[in-house]
This record gives C-alpha cells, structure tokens and sequence, in this order.
C-alpha cells in the first residue's frame, strides 16, 4: 500500500512540474532587452512622487512600470532618454493607459516634487517623477543595483552634477522587474518589450 502510495506521488509530482515546465515555455516572452526576471530588482522602493505623496511599487500594481534614473538639471542624456520613453507612449497608443512612467531623481537637494512635476510633464502629462530624502534614494537605488554619485565642479554649493546610470527597466503588472534596456535603446524596442508584458 506504501509502495502504491509512494508511486502514485512521484508521478503526480512528475505532471505537475511537466505542467509547469510546457507553462513556462509557452509563455516566454520575446524581449529586445535584457530578461531580468527573478532578480526582484526595485523590490525596496519607496520615495514621494511629484504631487508629494509616499510610494511604493505596490501603488502601480496592475499597470507595467518603466523605470528611469535621471535628474532634472542633466544637460543630455536625461532629455534625450524621457524623450525616447515619450515617443514609446506614442508609439502604444491606446495600451499607453497601461504603463506608467517613473523617473527617479539622484539629486533631491534640487529636485522639488514641484521642479520634478513640472520636468517630467513636459514629456508627457501621464509621466510620474520620484524624489525623496538622501535615504530614501539610496535604498531605492540599491533595490534596482542603480548607480549615481554626485561630482562637485566648482566651490559653490549648487555647483556640482550627478553620474548616473542610464538604464531604463521595466516591470510588469505585479511590480516583478523582467526586462532591462539601455537608456538610448530606441522608442520601438521599449514600445515592444512593454507589449510583451501588457
């Protein structure tokens, strides 16, 4: 009786992982970018958006999330970057009332939830900016493996700019990060990597 017992588990365990095997191939996405599922990457994040509110991925659940390190004062890989994201939104269409947009800022000494607001607007009225305390972003940043340093260039105070990478990632519906792109990775492969996802 044990030994039937014993059998008939191990062949229903067989099925189930066939099962979920032939489920996971068959729904295997075709990314442009990189597949960063499993990493968990952007688990931690937690900042204050531009109308000065605390979030967390768990606020964006149900849409897929493209993520974005910058800052506003960045002379031309920031506005260069927001507007390939701009022309993806374009490019979706109507699926662009799925995605949000977010672009954390590396420099909120300067970057006002107000400054933030007005910056990513001008891209696209649907495009959310994040800023937060010192500490905020450096566990915001650390969740994602982001980097950024500040570079002084002068003896002022205001006188400095920020490194930082240009990466943007994308995170589907339940906030597990999937796909990492370069931040000069064209509009048409974000707009398809998104579809992947939607």
């Amino acid at each position: 009786m044990s030994l039937f017992f014993s059998l008939r588990t191990l062949f229903a365990g067989l099925f189930v992982t066939a099962a979920l095997v032939l489920t996971g191939c068959s729904s295997e996405a075709d990314f442009r970018g990189s597949d960063i599922s499993g990493t968990k990457l952007g688990g931690d994040l937690a900042m204050v958006d531009d109308s000065g509110q605390p979030r967390t991925l768990a606020d964006y659940r149900g849409k897929v999330l493209v993520v974005f390190f910058g800052f506003t004062q960045c002379p031309d890989v920031c506005p260069t970057s927001m507007s390939q994201l701009a022309h993806a939104m374009e490019l979706l269409e109507d699926d662009a009332a799925k995605v949000q947009v977010l672009m954390i800022s590396v420099d909120p000494e300067r970057d006002t939830p107000e400054v933030l607001s007005s910056y990513v607007k001008a891209f696209n009225p649907s495009f959310v900016g994040l800023t937060g305390t010192p500490e905020q972003l450096a566990t915001t940043a650390k969740s994602f493996r982001a980097h950024y340093a500040k570079v002084q260039q002068g003896p002022g105070a205001n006188d400095y700019t920020m490194d930082h990478g240009s990466s943007f990632y994308i995170l589907d519906k339940s906030g597990e990060a999937r796909v990492l792109l370069r931040g000069d990775a064209p509009a048409e492969d974000v707009a398809h990597d998104v579809r992947e996802l939607l």
